[in-house]
């Protein structure tokens, strides 16, 4: 199995190639804009084209900007190549336009690839279901230079809880209070970020009620977690057939 990998020089991407290189896998092509910063083997493909990366592997994973995994997309459209895609901040149209991909190729679509956030998805809408007379709000916290806010990891969270409850989310998410702004609602989803130093990330769900509150907290220490994570179910996805699946699908839960 050959794999691209897009953003091959970010922060998940370069541990993406340490990690396969520790094992024995083979790299076949990388896409990334800018410098290079780190090395790659001889036979690996190094492109900013997304055409020629996934001409050159059976299987992608893609940790970059929005812009770029529209550009994987568009290609795969023709491609028909396994895509395993991890990039948060994800417009509407490139949402659909990952549906029209998974007509014909098997996507895989997570804003977090860890098991534990899966998990705490998981929970997180058993327990939205069973209180709900508690208010929810959750808070994220990352590093000083992401630059989507709320996080898509916080975004899913808010989706999940809002969806055990029969809610669209877009009607009740609050992602900002100042000044006098009243009384909270009894749907309301208060989704808030914190950025600063190094965090590579932490999500808080608290349920709040008079007299008692319960808080389900995930912190993810290293971005191997990430990467490790991304790499499995690439491995997964990979022999499976046409449509767009969830890490849940993956992990089996």
């Amino acid at each position: 199995m050959k794999y691209g990998i897009v953003g091959a020089t970010g922060r998940v991407g370069q541990l993406l190639v340490k990690i396969l290189k520790e094992n024995g896998e083979k790299i076949g092509a990388v896409m990334f804009e800018g410098e290079q910063t780190i090395e790659f083997d001889e036979d690996t493909i190094i492109t900013n084209d997304a055409k020629t990366m996934l001409e050159n592997c059976d299987a992608v994973i893609d940790f970059s900007a929005p812009v770029a995994s529209e550009k994987v997309l568009e290609a795969n459209l023709k491609a028909k190549k396994a895509l395993v895609i991890a990039t948060t901040g994800l417009n509407d149209h490139q949402k659909n336009l990952m549906i029209e991909v998974s007509k014909n190729a098997p996507v895989l679509y997570a804003t977090n690839m860890s098991l534990g956030v899966a998990i705490l998805n998981k929970l997180v809408a058993t327990v939205s279901e069973k209180l709900k007379d508690f208010d929810i709000e959750i808070v994220e916290q990352h590093h000083r230079y992401k630059v989507d806010a709320p996080s898509g990891t916080a975004l899913t969270l808010a989706e999940s809880c809002a969806k055990a409850r029969n809610l669209e989310l877009k009607d009740v998410m609050v992602t900002g209070r100042s000044g006098h702004v009243g009384a909270r609602t009894k749907d309301e989803i208060g989704v808030f970020a914190v950025r600063g130093g190094d965090v590579v990330g932490r999500h808080t769900v608290g349920f709040y009620n008079d007299g008692e509150f319960l808080e389900l907290n995930h912190t993810a220490t290293s971005r191997e977690t990430f990467a490790r994570g991304a790499i499995k179910v690439a491995k997964w996805l990979v022999n499976q057939k046409p449509g767009l699946y969830s890490i849940n699908d993956a992990l089996g839960i």
